[in-house]
């Protein structure tokens, strides 16, 4: 059906153009004027029961089809007046019946149809629709932060905003398209006008030369049928102009035109009284005749009766439904309960950051953000609810995960941070600081300070960057604590969909929902990305049967992630720079796991060999960080989750890395070992 439609359109714009050069027979012509009238008088009416503008948005192409059709007519008819002096019935009877063949009258009545249309209706209408343009254009972006805004608080999911874009982009189209639309229609007007002036001159000239009238008869003849053929044109762009206007006045209306109308209307008693009183006081007028302003004086009168009772029965539908509306019950104990996984507090000072108004971006920024932990960290970040707290510093925020603060700092709004390494910190001028991401030293700089600062090569970022920086790097180091078991539920429902084996597989039959997400967690608590979710589900389930511990499969799944693994830590040589475990101190450690000794977090170590092996990894850590590298430690991997848990408390930035995790062709440039040879 489609196809055909699309054929049947192509067919009908090029019979349109073929209109132009091809001769048509009177007959012909009739059925096509008439068309021409019917199309105009559906698209006058379309726009009248349309509930949004955008609902008729093929509307500018349709002006443009329509238009071009009649041109095709005016040229067609032209060639019949011209050469036949005759051009069928329908012109016919609009240069006879309609004006009663004087043409003089038809002259008058083209002349005022083309006022009408040119002057009032299109220039209006045009304005109309430039102005639409430019405002719609102008406020695409405020729009598109709004939705951003509401995506962010959660109050929509990411379909409806999708939605919504595509509305506001369809808006602008459709009010841009109209601007350039209307333009037709004046040329349309100026066109007629022309074709209307060449037709008498043209018909004068042939009938008087070519065909031997007199002067008289020609003038009357070809007048005639001129304006025949202007009215036969005119009516229809009347007719399309006027919906055009409809159309964009409409721009801000709900509902159909004449629901809007009757609506506004009947609301405002009042307004019809005066009107009614007025026209009374005008058929007391001597002159004027009595009986018509007397019965529409009446008629406004009893139209104000009718719509001061749907006021009244508006007002007491309203009143009976305020009961329904009372959400009392709702707001129980119970509503307290619920704590928002992610949350930011801002003092009273940062509240422009969130003010797309004010050119706040926060919200911006925190969009990118769960995309880029989506992308990163294969989690998807709940909606980060943003609210002020008057208890806080005017320039504060606190960042709470479940209710607990994980994180906080201060800005100051019109303001850029530049960070200041020691021993340069003298050189900005400004408000010395610490950066709340990395308690780094700073300075607050106003604009001019901040292109100095940029001159000299500082890096400098506004109060939003800060809080967004910061933000990410809460979420890296905590996204553990955002992954509960709704959303691993999630990522194993969205998974089926692809591979259903190995979750039907998992799922319940070999292991269950929260030790998958214990096993999620340990990773993501060493940032170990969860995007490849197939081979981590894959390599659990290939160890699940054997053993039911958490731990010890997460290291399965790290090794069958050596090569996500490595690729974060190797450098563009494929090298790893790191420290190792001495070997002694690790055979240590395997007979206190092989002897099945319970080892906590000291793994059965005297305080004083626990300070002399957490020196020796200080002293490495050191060396590493002035070779540009990562603090990375190898172990072998019966013991690395346990050497990860000895070292966590004192170096939480410390990578612990197995053997078995890392690719067999990855090469490791040692800097030292640390371990004591003493441990008691």
């Amino acid at each position: 059906m489609q196809h055909r439609t699309d054929l049947l359109l192509a067919l009908g714009v090029i019979s349109i153009l073929m209109f132009m050069v091809i001769p048509l027979p009177s007959f012909l012509l009739d059925i096509l004027l008439a068309i021409s009238i019917t199309f105009s008088l559906m698209v006058l009416i379309v726009p009248l029961y349309v509930d949004k503008p955008l609902e008729f948005s093929v509307f500018p192409g349709i002006l443009l089809i329509i238009t071009l059709f009649r041109l095709s007519l005016n040229v067609a008819s032209t060639r019949l007046i011209l050469g036949e002096a005759y051009a069928g019935e329908v012109i016919a009877a609009f240069g006879n019946f309609v004006v009663k063949g004087n043409y003089v009258v038809g002259l008058v009545i083209f002349v005022i149809l083309v006022i009408i249309n040119f002057v009032v209706i299109t220039k209006g209408s045009g304005r109309i629709a430039e102005v639409a343009a430019r405002f719609t254009l102008d406020a695409m972006p405020g729009k598109q932060m709004a939705i951003d805004a509401d995506l962010n608080a959660g109050l929509i999911d990411e379909a409806t905003a999708r939605a919504r874009r595509e509305e506001i982009r369809r808006e602008a189209d459709f009010y841009g398209a109209m601007d350039g639309a209307s333009k037709f229609v004046r040329g349309d007007a100026v066109a007629g006008l022309l074709i209307t002036a060449i037709n008498i001159l043209g018909g004068l000239i042939i009938g008087v030369l070519q065909m031997g009238m007199t002067v008289s008869d020609a003038l009357s003849t070809y007048t005639i049928l001129t304006v025949g053929d202007g009215l036969v044109s005119q009516i229809p762009a009347l007719l399309v102009s006027t919906s055009a206007g409809i159309i964009v006045t409409r721009a801000a209306s709900d509902g159909t035109f004449a629901d809007t109308m009757t609506t506004q209307f009947l609301t405002k008693p009042r307004a019809t009284y005066i009107s009614g009183g007025v026209l009374l006081l005008m058929g007391m007028v001597p002159g004027l005749p009595t009986i018509p302003f007397f019965l529409l004086g009446g008629a406004a009168i009893g139209l104000g009766y009718l719509s001061q009772g749907v006021v009244e029965h508006l007002a007491r539908q309203e009143t009976s439904e305020e009961p329904a509306e009372e959400p009392a019950p709702a707001e129980t104990i119970e509503s307290y309960l619920h704590v928002d996984p992610l949350e930011i507090e801002i003092g009273y000072s940062l509240i422009p950051l969130i003010d797309v108004n004010q050119g706040g971006d926060l919200l911006d920024s925190i969009t990118m953000i769960r995309k880029q932990l989506a992308q990163d960290l294969g989690i998807v970040v709940p909606p980060i609810r943003i609210r002020d707290n008057v208890q806080l510093n005017s320039n504060q925020y606190v960042i709470k995960i479940k209710g607990n603060m994980v994180a906080t700092g201060e800005v100051m709004t019109g303001y850029y941070l530049a960070l200041t390494p020691e021993g340069e910190d003298d050189e900005l001028e400004g408000i010395k600081t610490k950066d709340p991401t990395y308690n780094l030293p700073a300075c607050w700089l106003n604009k001019e300070q901040k292109e100095k600062a940029e001159l000299k090569g500082y890096a400098v970022v506004d109060a939003s960057a800060v809080v967004s920086t910061h933000l990410m790097e809460v979420l890296k180091n905590n996204a553990h604590k955002i992954l509960d078991r709704q959303a691993v539920q999630s990522l194993l429902d969205n998974l089926k969909e692809e591979h259903s084996a190995v979750v039907e597989e998992l799922v319940p039959n070999l292991t269950t929902v929260g030790t998958i997400q214990n096993v999620l967690r340990n990773l993501l608590k060493e940032r170990v990305p969860i995007r490849d979710l197939p081979t981590i589900l894959e390599a659990i389930a290939d160890r699940a049967a054997s053993t039911k511990d958490p731990d010890l499969l997460t290291e399965y799944v790290r090794m069958a992630l050596m090569e996500t693994i490595s690729n974060m830590y190797k450098d563009e040589k494929g090298e790893i720079t790191a420290m190792t475990l001495d070997a002694n101190f690790e055979e240590y450690v395997m007979q206190q796991i092989n002897a099945g000794k319970q080892l906590g977090q000291n793994l059965g170590l005297s305080p004083t060999a626990m300070n002399e092996i957490y020196k020796q990894a200080s002293e490495r850590i050191q060396e590493l960080l002035a070779v540009g590298s990562k603090a990375i430690l190898v172990t072998g991997p019966a013991v690395r989750r346990y050497i990860k848990r000895f070292f966590e408390p004192v170096f939480p930035d410390l990578v612990v890395l197995s053997l078995a995790e890392l690719l067999p062709h990855i090469v490791i440039n040692t800097v030292g070992s640390v371990g004591v040879t003493n441990y008691d």
